[in-house]
């Protein structure tokens, strides 16, 4: 899920030592402000998730930071959210909030040590207050289809626009937080190499959820409000190696994956879950099958797919209508613009009624369908750049999976969890995939990405690794 990022000029050369700035008085925001701002951050990104273990470790991991920081009378409160996203942010307040998804990709404190570092210095540079003005004037955007159908140049990468808008750090600003954070880290007796190895795993991350193709970087995801690029990972090792050489510092890998041991891995059941190409809701009790090829990422307000690196994509949501007012009737309301009214139709998938159509823009081609299940309307909207009748039939076989789960399906919907196992001699990365993984689209990049192991690295008897289990 993409949406196109200006570049900004300019920036902090690598490895050039950075002061501290002073830390910010004039823009502290009000509590009503900072109040509000924190329940709309909980309300996007699923909650608080509770774990006094985890919230412990990062809590020491704050304090440590802060005493190394020459900031010592700096106040920070780290929040984790309960979402998959591999995402970090801080408010001008000085609330820093870290997702489980980040956790689980972690793979030792330097490396949570280094995002902590660089949200910290976000505030003390001032750059969360200078977002946080930005951001006052961006909402959550829900007439998405209306922005793909007027827009044609950001396409269906604006499908993705549900998430909650935050505005993004420029370039600069990411590499001076960056060059901030790892003198902070390393001054509180981390591995200032953590950063670079973290940055490298969110790349990779992002590659994966692009179903396995190189992440452009002209584009950032939209569930991280600083994305990972190559040049950031070849800046955070030139920061480093102005402060040690590899191998120095702590990383404490042991003791950080003995703290996400069980932590919850994707989504959470109870706001439906993805399973490769096949998404799962018990609460609402149903499920569907995307096309072959495609990358599902459930959201807050929809789930969305992307297929190529953004050739195709799709999105799923839910609304309520009349109950007196057909289907077709409201595929032409006016909800959203270039609906071909002659290509309307209804039509009944597994039982259910629903109508389908096709809008176009100047370089997209869209597929509609609306399906009535119980008091609920769903909406599947797919787009392709080039319209091909071969690219219809998916689409169309893709709604006809769409069912009603049965009641022991909703029962035995249960959350991944991380689980750390130890290496034994004659396993292998291909060995621990197929064994732990088999569940997860490509198990064994999944396992390598999670793990921080390049495309060579082989394993060692005695380690620890994280694998993801039911």
């Amino acid at each position: 899920m993409a949406l196109v990022l200006a570049g900004c000029a300019g920036g902090t050369l690598p490895g050039e030592q950075v002061a501290l700035p002073s830390l910010p008085r004039a823009s502290q925001p009000t509590v009503p402000a900072a109040s509000r701002e924190h329940q709309r951050i909980l309300a996007a990104y699923g909650g608080a998730y509770s774990d006094s273990k985890l919230e412990a470790m990062v809590a020491q991991t704050v304090e440590r930071l802060v005493a190394a920081s020459g900031r010592p009378d700096a106040k920070y409160k780290v929040t984790i959210l309960n979402s998959p996203a591999v995402n970090a942010f801080a408010l001008p307040s000085g609330q820093i909030y870290v997702t489980r998804g980040l956790l689980a990709l972690a793979n030792d404190n330097s490396e949570l040590a280094s995002v902590l570092a660089h949200e910290m210095a976000h505030v003390v540079a001032d750059h969360a207050a200078m977002r946080a003005n930005q951001a006052r004037h961006a909402a959550v955007v829900s007439a998405v289809v209306s922005d793909v159908l007027s827009d044609p140049m950001a396409g269906a990468l604006a499908l993705a626009k549900s998430k909650i808008a935050l505005a993004s750090f420029s370039r600069a600003q990411e590499l001076e937080a960056d060059a901030i954070g790892v003198g902070i880290a390393a001054r509180a007796g981390y591995d200032p190499y953590g950063a670079a190895r973290f940055l490298d795993s969110m790349g990779r991350n992002a590659d994966l959820k692009a179903g396995g193709k190189p992440a452009d970087p002209g584009v950032v995801d939209v569930t991280a409000s600083h994305p990972a690029t190559p040049e950031r990972v070849s800046s955070a090792q030139l920061n480093a190696r102005q402060y040690s050489a590899p191998g120095a510092g702590e990383r404490d890998r042991d003791s950080y994956l003995a703290r996400v041991d069980g932590l919850v891995y994707g989504e959470d059941p109870a706001e439906g879950f993805v399973r490769g190409r096949r998404f799962i809701h018990p609460r609402l009790g149903f499920t569907f099958t995307a096309p072959e090829g495609f990358s599902l990422d459930n959201t807050a307000q929809a789930v969305l797919g992307v297929k190529d690196g953004g050739a195709q994509a799709m999105r799923l949501d839910v609304v309520r209508i009349p109950a007196e007012q057909t289907l077709k009737g409201y595929l032409t309301s006016g909800w959203l613009t270039n609906v071909n009214a002659g290509s309307v139709r209804e039509l009944t998938i597994n039982g259910f009624p629903a109508a389908t159509a096709t809008a176009a823009g100047d370089q997209w081609s869209f597929r509609l369908y609306v399906l009535r299940f119980g008091s609920d309307t769903y909406r599947f909207i797919f787009a392709t750049k080039q319209h091909a009748a071969e690219a219809d039939r998916h689409f169309r076989a893709s709604i006809e999976t769409f069912r009603r789960l049965s009641l022991a399906e909703i029962k035995g919907a249960r959350p991944l969890r991380v689980k750390i196992v130890t290496v034994k001699p004659g396993d292998t990365v291909e060995s621990l995939a197929a064994h732990y993984m088999s569940h997860a689209d490509q198990p064994v990049v999944r396992f390598r990405v999670l793990n921080g192991l390049s495309q060579t690295a082989r394993l060692r008897p005695g380690e620890s690794v994280k694998v993801v289990v039911e």
